[in-house]
This record gives structure tokens, C-alpha cells and sequence, in this order.
């Protein structure tokens, strides 16, 4: 058996990037997906529209924000 990707797909035959969401996202889908993307950059879309509109980072870019999310730093937002 060859290699497989993380969509089971042989290795080579995957068309796009793989897209992950949470384990932790809520089961009615109001969640976000990131992904590797071919040229480097890290994307983001909505789970629920797939073929919307893709917010695109460096892969520094993607680092700080992650550090401000591990920091607590926007923990403030979306609370209720």
C-alpha cells in the first residue's frame, strides 16, 4: 500500500489543500477552517462555505496570532 495524505487520499493524487477544523467546533457548524496552502501561506475560510472567500496569512503572520491566542490577549472578543 502507498503512502497516504490525511484525507486518505495516495500520496500525489490530493487536488487542493487538506482543510482542518476543531474538534471542538459546535455541531452546527459555526466553525472555521485552516489549511497550508501550495504558495506558504496559511488559510482560513468558513466551515460553512467552503467555496467562499479565503483570509490568507504568512506563516509569521499566522505565529503572532496564534502567541495572541495562547497569551489571552483577544479573550475579550465575542463574549457575552
Amino acid at each position: 500500500m502507498g503512502i497516504l495524505t490525511l484525507e486518505g487520499l495516495p500520496a500525489g493524487r490530493r487536488s487542493g489543500p487538506f482543510w482542518m477544523k476543531s474538534s471542538l467546533s459546535y455541531a452546527n457548524g459555526n466553525c472555521v477552517e485552516v489549511a497550508d496552502l501550495p504558495d506558504g501561506e496559511v488559510g482560513v475560510r468558513n466551515s460553512r462555505d467552503p467555496n467562499g472567500r479565503v483570509l490568507r496569512f504568512t506563516p509569521d503572520e499566522w505565529r503572532a496570532f496564534l502567541g495572541g491566542v495562547r497569551n489571552g490577549e483577544f479573550d475579550a472578543f465575542g463574549g457575552n
